[in-house]
């Protein structure tokens, strides 16, 4: 399914099916091109930077004129709390090319939330790395050398593609863990690309570590605290995320 050319068309990259679940009305298959109201398309990727490229290339090619990344994000300081919502002024990746997100996008995004009472943080710099930082020095770490306010693993190659295929973007992510948190790297390990659990990892990985199990009430309430946010997001800003079209 094409996007018709003459209508301008966002296309959405979420890399986890709970993010997909925010936004779309209907159960989304990973790797296909799902539509949304109004003429808006997602794409569940999956994690990481290979992943989200393939997706933004191929929403690209589809003919959306317009590249949006939703989803969760991890804190990097404690200016962003779980749940707050962040849409970033810049994005960087781990080799240090930087990508600004359209400002006449980013402002609309930020005053339609801003009209429906949806606290969103519209300043600063995402970071984007290739896998995930797990610990609260790992963080800290990486807000002393760039200054970021949260990282992913996606963002940066959607800009990316943004930027070679001459497409606005923006990012719009819920924070999830705080800079303070860290998350196992047992339990980290026992989701797939799509961040769905894989049972019988986790069924191993509670046997040999019988204490994560305490761990797992934090993490679930994290989770939904960022859904509920980008669920919020996405019901003020709508299915184009406030594209102006």
């Amino acid at each position: 399914m094409n996007a018709p050319a003459a209508i301008r068309a966002t296309g959405i990259v979420v890399a986890l099916a709970s993010e997909a679940a925010t936004i779309a009305p209907r159960k989304v298959i990973p790797g296909r091109l799902t539509p949304l109201a109004d003429n808006a398309f997602l794409w569940l990727s999956g994690m990481g930077p290979a992943a989200a490229r393939r997706a933004a290339e191929a929403l690209a090619d589809s003919g959306v004129s317009a590249l949006a990344v939703f989803g969760v994000a991890g804190a990097l300081t404690v200016q962003l709390g779980n749940g707050a919502l962040f849409c970033p002024q810049r994005v960087l990746d781990e080799e240090g090319h930087a990508y600004t997100a359209d400002p006449a996008w980013l402002e609309r995004l930020q005053r339609l939330l801003g009209n429906a009472g949806v606290p969103l943080h519209a300043r600063g710099t995402l970071l984007s790395v290739a896998s995930p930082l797990l610990t609260p020095v790992a963080k800290s770490a990486a807000h002393q050398r760039c200054a970021a306010l949260a990282v992913d693993m996606e963002s940066a190659a959607v800009a990316a593609v943004a930027m070679e295929r001459r497409l606005p973007f923006v990012v719009l992510r819920a924070i999830v863990d705080e800079v303070s948190d860290g998350i196992p790297d047992a339990l980290n390990g026992s989701v797939d690309a799509w961040g769905r659990p894989r049972m019988t990892r986790l069924i191993a990985a509670l046997c040999r570590h019988p204490t994560l199990v305490n761990e797992l009430p934090r993490l679930y309430s994290r989770m939904q605290h960022a859904t509920r946010a980008l669920r919020a997001a996405a019901e003020a800003a709508g299915p184009h995320l406030g594209l102006q079209r």
